[in-house]
C-alpha cells in the first residue's frame, strides 16, 4: 500500500509492481504527481506550467532506464546571469566560456569530486560517513563542504558580494538559514543541489514536469499497481491497516507494507491522530508568469534570451541574502526580495500551443528565497501572498529596463497571467506542512557512523518506528527534489525483506 501519488509514490509503486509485488496507491486528489505536475494554471490559455516544481538534477538515470520511462531532459547552455544592483551590467555564467570569477572553476571542480564519489551511492544502501569520506578521498574538500558552514567556506573562497550570493543560493532554495549557518542545514541543502546526475546540472523536463510523471504513472501501471484517486487516507495502524475516504465511502484495506509518501509529520498524525506540527518550516513564494515577451534589461550587453536562459538571480547578493535573512527573523517582508527565474519554454517551447510560441510569448517562473511559513497565517494568507507578490515583481522591475506588468498576458476573463503561491497555499494545495518543499529537515545523503543499519528499511534510509511503516517521499534518508529516490529506496528495502 502507497500513500501518496506524488513521484516518489510512483516510482515505489512501479519497481514493486514490476517485481510481482500486489500495489494499491491512494491519492487524496483527483491526479497523481503531487508537486511534480503540470497545470495550465490561467484559464483559457494553452500554456502548460509547471507549477511548483521545474527542474530536474537529482532523477538518476538508472530509474529511468530500470521503468523504461520515456523521459527527455533538456540541458541549458547558461548557468545563471545576475545584474549588480543598482547597475546597468551584470555576471553572465556560460557553461561553454572559459571565462569565470576568480575561484569559479576551482570551487566548482571541488563541488565536482563530490559528486562523482557521492551520487552513485544515493540508489544504493547509506554509506556510513566515515565509508562517504574516504569515498571522497580529499579532507579538505570535506571539510570544507560537509563539517564546517558553507557560508564560511564560500566566503573564504570568493571576495566578490555578488558572485558569493550567487554561490550562497544553492544553500538556500527552501531552506531558511543565515549566510554562515552554524546548524549546517545550508550545507545539506548546498550538497543535494550540486551532486546531481554527479555533475551538479539543473534540467528542464521536455514537456513540463507532468511529462516526468505522466511516465511514472503509465510505467506504474503498465506493470500491474493500481491507482486511486480522490483517496484521503485518514487513519494507518501500525500493523498495516489503512482507512480512506473515497467520494461517499469509507474503506479499510490491509497491506503487508504500508509506504508512505507523505510528510514525517502527516503519517504521524494519521498513526495517532494530534495536530500537524512540521519539524521545520517552508521558506519560498512561488510566483508563475506568462508574458508577451521576454522583457528587455538594463545591461544592454547581455542578450535576454541569455539571461535567462539558465538561472537568473536577482538581489541575490551576499549582503542581500544576509539582510534579508534578518528581515523575515523579524516577521518583515524582505526587501528587496531575493529571487531566481527559471524561463521553461526557452529550454522547451512544447509547453507552450504553436500560436504562443508564434507570438513570442515565454513562461517565467519566480522562487522568491527568505519567506519562512511563520510570515503566513490562516487569517493573513490573501494580504500576505498580494503583498509577496507585489515583492516579487518589484524586485523584478529594480532589475529590467522596463516593468514585467506591462507584458502579462491576460486570460480568457481578462485578468493577468499572474498567479502566487505562498508556504499555506503549498500546505493547502499538497499537503506539505509548513508549505516545506521537503516534508521536513533535510539529511545528509549517508548514516552517521554510530546510526543503526541493522534493517533494510534503515539501510535504505527508510525507517520509522513501526517495522511495516517505511517513509518513500522527500521526507526519507535522501529524499528532496523531483529525484524519485524516496520511492526508489523504500521499494528496495521491502525486496530485500522479502
Amino acid at each position: 500500500m502507497i500513500v501518496g501519488g506524488g513521484h516518489n509514490g510512483l516510482v515505489a509503486a512501479a519497481y514493486l509492481a514490476l517485481a510481482g509485488k500486489r500495489v494499491t496507491v491512494l491519492e487524496r486528489l483527483d491526479h497523481v504527481g503531487g508537486a511534480a505536475v503540470s497545470a495550465q494554471a490561467f484559464e483559457g490559455v494553452d500554456a502548460r506550467l509547471s507549477r511548483y516544481s521545474y527542474l530536474v538534477s537529482l532523477l538518476p538515470a538508472s530509474i529511468i532506464r530500470d521503468l523504461r520511462l520515456d523521459v527527455a531532459l533538456a540541458r541549458r547552455r547558461y548557468s545563471s546571469y545576475t545584474p549588480a544592483p543598482g547597475t546597468d551590467h551584470g555576471l553572465l555564467v556560460d557553461n561553454e566560456s572559459p571565462d569565470a570569477p576568480a575561484g569559479w572553476h576551482d570551487f566548482y571542480a571541488g563541488t565536482g569530486r563530490l559528486a562523482r564519489a557521492l551520487f552513485p551511492t544515493v540508489t544504493e544502501p547509506l554509506l556510513t560517513r566515515a565509508e562517504a569520506r574516504r569515498a571522497v578521498g580529499d579532507d579538505a574538500l570535506w571539510a570544507s563542504l560537509i563539517e564546517r558552514p558553507i557560508g564560511e567556506t564560500i566566503a573564504e573562497t570568493f571576495t566578490d558580494d555578488l558572485v558569493r550570493g550567487v554561490v550562497l543560493t544553492d544553500a538556500l532554495i527552501g531552506t531558511f538559514a543565515p549566510n554562515i549557518d552554524e546548524t549546517l542545514a545550508g550545507n545539506r541543502c548546498f550538497v543535494y543541489h550540486v551532486i546531481g546526475g554527479g555533475t551538479g546540472d539543473w534540467d528542464v523536463p521536455v514537456g513540463g514536469m507532468g511529462a516526468v510523471t505522466g511516465e511514472l504513472a503509465r510505467a506504474a501501471q503498465l506493470a500491474g499497481a493500481e491507482i486511486i484517486t480522490g483517496a484521503t487516507v485518514t487513519a494507518i495502524t501500525p500493523d498495516g491497516e489503512v482507512t480512506y475516504r473515497h467520494r461517499d465511502d469509507e474503506r479499510v484495506l490491509a497491506a503487508d507494507w504500508v509506504l508512505a509518501n507523505v510528510a514525517p509529520s502527516t503519517l504521524a498524525s494519521l498513526i495517532e491522530p494530534v495536530e500537524i506540527s512540521p519539524t521545520s518550516e517552508g521558506a519560498q513564494v512561488k510566483v508563475n508568469l506568462l508574458v508577451s515577451r521576454l522583457p528587455r534589461l538594463r545591461d544592454a550587453a547581455v542578450d535576454p534570451a541569455a539571461a535567462f536562459g539558465g538561472t537568473f538571480h536577482i538581489n541575490e547578493t551576499w549582503s542581500q541574502l544576509s539582510a534579508a535573512y534578518d528581515a523575515a527573523s523579524a516577521g518583515g517582508i524582505p526587501e528587496p526580495l531575493p529571487c531566481e527565474i527559471y524561463c521553461h519554454s526557452l529550454t522547451d517551447p512544447t509547453i507552450l500551443s504553436p500560436e504562443l510560441r508564434a507570438s513570442g510569448a515565454q513562461t517565467l517562473t519566480v522562487f522568491g528565497l527568505h519567506t519562512p511559513a511563520r510570515l503566513v497565517t490562516e487569517a493573513n494568507n490573501d494580504e500576505r501572498r498580494a503583498s509577496l507578490q507585489a515583492a516579487a515583481i518589484a524586485s523584478l522591475d529594480s532589475v529590467l529596463a522596463e516593468p514585467i506588468e506591462g507584458l502579462l498576458l491576460t486570460d480568457a476573463a481578462g485578468r493577468p497571467t499572474i498567479e502566487t503561491k505562498t508556504t499555506l497555499d503549498l500546505e493547502h494545495a499538497l499537503g506539505l506542512p509548513g508549505g516545506n518543499i521537503f516534508h521536513g529537515p533535510l539529511s545528509w545523503p549517508f548514516a552517521e557512523d554510530d546510526a543503526p543499519l541493522d534493517t533494510p528499511a534503515r539501510r535504505w534510509g527508510v525507517a520509522t518506528e513501526h517495522p511495516r511503516i517505511l517513509l518513500c517521499g522527500a521526507g526519507a534518508q535522501r529524499g528532496g527534489g523531483v529525484s524519485g529516490l524516496g520511492g526508489h529506496n523504500a521499494a528496495m528495502a521491502v525486496l530485500e525483506a522479502t
